[in-house]
């Protein structure tokens, strides 16, 4: 199975076992998997649909992106959990729920992958963003070029990419940004675009104008973390070693401690991460709002970037603009670089429950990550390259989310009703808030497919 004796992360031994910290600076050295989380969202939920939902509506949907984002985070830590106690892989624990099997895999597994194999146009959108960011900062080299130019970069960081290359190249792509837009947010004060709290009010009244409803369900799917990221979770909880540290099942008094101790700094991880992509999620709204829809500018198209850039020109002046592209080709790289590193993960672990490959493989496994790491960029490229509408595509993206959160709703109550043990059984507080979270994603979810009907 692995004949160089290289230590393989999803196979969980007594090996590392660790006792988790109990003080919360020591819990800080181990938070990861939701900065990386952040960075998959904030280039396709933040930077394109978050505006232009803004830009579209104005300021009376910004309670929706708020929702969006602290909605889903109980359903995100119930994955984050079950990868801790059981060490079991997304797809390994989608195989074992009972149901309809299509040859070797459940259901739940042909499902997830249809709707992956749709969402390659909104990473196809997300590339194409790139791509025309980089052509108007260098309008000599065609966007096609950059197109392929950047396909074949993101393949070169992944193919190789481990967890932790993975998650410090994250956090940095995502801090830079993040702060020149709360810089542009307290410009904006200084302007014509000031916002007054009249207008935060009425972005709290829970309108949803009909003339917004399609973007909102993309927005909602987008914004926070989206069904696909909530299955990345599981993979980066695993990798940074929280199942490994908490070591085998076998109930014993010290394991559920360690296993209770992980699951707290998991726990801290996810809402720190939450934190910080809500607060960048509802500057984004509030810029769109604010400036793009009091210009009557809605992103679309090859003009999408140019759109965006008014953002911050119109509140820090022209020479922002440059800036701004810097900012934007960080931000959408972010998410083609962490998404590739998941989806990769998750089509391999995917293909190998359907019988395509042996998972368990370490060299297998490897080569399937190498091969995938190439072909889903150069897919994504294409499919910009033929349909050249980056918006639509990042919007559509969002609403097949919404409907793939469906799925993760419906095994995340699995997960805590029939396989977690009942040692790390929550408290009825968590119980109560993971049951709000669970009825309105399945709620919109619902919705999503209707709207596509």
């Amino acid at each position: 199975m692995n004949p160089s004796n290289e230590r393989d992360p999803y196979v969980v031994n007594a090996d590392l076992i660790q006792d988790p910290p109990t003080r919360f600076l020591g819990q800080l050295k181990y938070l990861g998997p939701g900065f990386v989380l952040s960075a998959a969202i904030v280039g396709s939920g933040e930077l394109i649909a978050t505006t232009t939902l803004g830009a579209k509506a104005g300021f009376v949907t910004f309670w929706v992106i708020l929702v969006s984002c602290l909605v889903k985070v109980a359903i995100q830590v119930e994955y984050g959990k079950h990868a801790i106690h059981s060490g079991e892989t997304v797809m390994t624990a989608f195989n074992k729920l009972p149901g309809l099997r299509l040859g070797k895999a459940h259901w739940t597994i042909w499902s997830w992958v249809g709707i992956m194999i749709l969402k390659i146009l909104q990473v196809g959108g997300i590339i194409g963003g790139v791509a025309i960011t980089l052509n108007i900062a260098f309008p000599l080299i065609p966007i096609w070029s950059w197109t392929l130019s950047i396909a074949v970069l993101v393949s070169l960081l992944v193919f190789r990419g481990q967890y932790r290359f993975i998650e410090g190249l994250s956090i940095i792509l995502i801090g830079l940004f993040t702060l020149f837009t709360f810089a542009c947010l307290a410009a904006i004060q200084y302007t014509p675009y000031a916002i007054s709290w009249a207008q935060i009010a009425e972005g709290m009244s829970f309108q949803l104008p009909a003339s917004a409803l399609a973007i909102a369900v993309g927005a909602f799917g987008l914004t926070g973390v989206g069904g696909d990221e909530i299955t990345y979770y599981n993979y980066w909880c695993i990798e940074k070693g929280y199942a490994a540290y908490t070591g085998p099942n076998d109930n014993s008094p010290e394991w559920q401690r360690r296993a209770k101790g992980w699951i707290r700094v998991m726990y801290l991880d996810a809402t720190l991460s939450m934190v910080v992509y809500t607060l960048v999620t509802a500057a984004f709204y509030l810029l769109g709002a604010a400036v793009l829809h009091s210009r009557g500018e809605i992103p679309e198209g090859y003009d999408m970037v140019r759109t965006l850039s008014n953002m911050y020109t119109e509140t820090l002046g022209p020479w922002a603009n440059s800036l701004f592209l810097i900012g934007a080709v960080l931000v959408l790289f972010s998410t083609l670089f962490t998404a590739l590193s998941a989806w990769t993960r998750l089509f391999t672990d995917a293909f190998g429950h359907m019988g395509l490959i042996n998972f368990w493989n370490l060299a297998e496994r490897k080569r399937s990550l190498i091969i995938l790491s190439w072909i889903f960029p150069l897919l994504w490229g294409a499919i910009f390259l033929f349909l050249k509408l980056p918006v639509l595509m990042v919007i559509i993206g969002g609403v097949l989310t919404s409907i793939l959160l469906v799925i993760i709703v419906y095994v995340a109550i699995y997960f805590r009703y029939k396989r977690l043990p009942m040692s790390l059984k929550p408290s009825t507080g968590y119980d109560v808030i993971f049951w709000v979270s669970a009825v309105a994603i399945f709620a919109m979810g619902v919705y999503g497919v209707w709207k596509l009907i």
